[in-house]
């Protein structure tokens, strides 16, 4: 387990004066928008463009049904420190989501005391037990963006705590809501074919970097109910066989070193259907603040824990040459 400590306040200031970055960006503060309490929403991780993204969207959006009047209006940068491309980006988004009056903060903690509802989005799963933990114990709703954690063990660690603590969480990739995919008729679903990059992080297991997105869209196609894959892997590209206990196949194939985008086919009883392009955040975002309005989970926990089950046994393939893996046996070995 990776243990996570928030900076103190002395050390932050320290920190942001070095980097040489607009000190009115960190004054953790400065004056905050008025936003009525039970709409607040605190990030967590600004070394992702998800993090400004999401604030833009709910900031600039019309006023209508679909944000319900959400705002973002407070963030704690940190955030990976050791991926350096994650690292990097950091200051330049602090800036970017400085623009919408968000206060930034030096901690989780103060954090917590200015929002309602938190959207994890640390780019750096292996910190996502610790600062989950973290939201958890104060009993605030939580999203986290993929990965749910840098381990099937670690995300079920946060599911047992949400437990503990009578708080909801969900996690999962926008890409479950591509384009094409509320279209489908899942009863009808025969099988599917998805495609995505999947350029590999060593911090983490192979696919849980970013092969996930094309993950999470065969999951939404196909529905769960995976019981077993087989991995063939190459430099340049993955090929996972997924097989589904009523006997459907599905496949995801995942490429490094090209210029790949999003999307799929899915096969159903009544002819083929293409998923994608990818079409923005909007349709993941409408989902959480559904689900910070209503404490309902759009993805339940049965299904994320299979999408990174299926994602170690995967990896647990690629070491045996192939050989078919059970998503059952990966979550025994989680749970030991």
């Amino acid at each position: 387990m990776t243990h996570f400590q928030p900076l103190k306040r002395r050390t932050f200031l320290k920190t942001t004066i070095a980097g040489s970055l607009p000190l009115a960006f960190f004054n953790p503060l400065k004056p905050v928008r008025m936003i009525q309490p039970g709409k607040r929403i605190g990030i967590i991780g600004l070394d992702t463009s998800h993090s400004v993204a999401f604030t833009k969207a709910l900031h600039t959006a019309v006023e209508s049904d679909t944000y319900k009047g959400y705002k973002v209006v407070a963030a704690y940068p940190y955030g990976s420190q050791r991926i350096q491309s994650s690292k990097e980006r950091i200051p330049g988004y602090i800036e970017q989501i400085g623009k919408y009056q968000v206060a930034i903060v030096g901690s989780i903690r103060e954090l917590l005391a200015q929002v309602d509802f938190v959207l994890l989005e640390t780019n750096d799963g292996t910190l996502h037990l610790p600062q989950a933990l973290e939201v958890l114990a104060a009993r605030k709703p939580l999203f986290i963006d993929k990965p749910m954690a840098a381990s099937l063990r670690e995300a079920m660690a946060i599911f047992n705590a949400a437990e503990k603590y009578r708080v909801p969480v969900f996690s999962t990739s926008s890409l479950r809501y591509i384009k094409g995919m509320d279209e489908l008729k899942k009863e009808k679903v025969i099988g599917a074919d998805t495609f995505s990059p999947a350029t590999i992080e060593p911090s983490h297991p192979d696919l849980f970097w970013y092969g996930i997105h094309g993950i999470e869209t065969l999951m939404a196609a196909m529905g769960p109910g995976c019981q077993q894959v087989s991995r063939v892997s190459q430099p340049d590209c993955d090929l996972v066989i997924g097989m589904w206990a009523d006997n459907r196949i599905g496949t995801f194939r995942g490429l490094r070193n090209a210029k790949v985008g999003y999307g799929g086919t899915v096969f159903t009883q009544a002819g083929e259907r293409v998923l994608g392009p990818f079409g923005g955040y909007e349709p993941l975002l409408a989902q959480i603040i559904n689900f910070f309005e209503t404490g309902k989970v759009p993805v339940t926990q049965q299904e994320t824990i299979e999408v990174l089950a299926l994602m170690e046994a995967a990896d647990e393939s690629k070491k045996q040459h192939g050989a078919f893996v059970t998503l059952e046996s990966m979550i025994a070995r989680a749970r030991q």
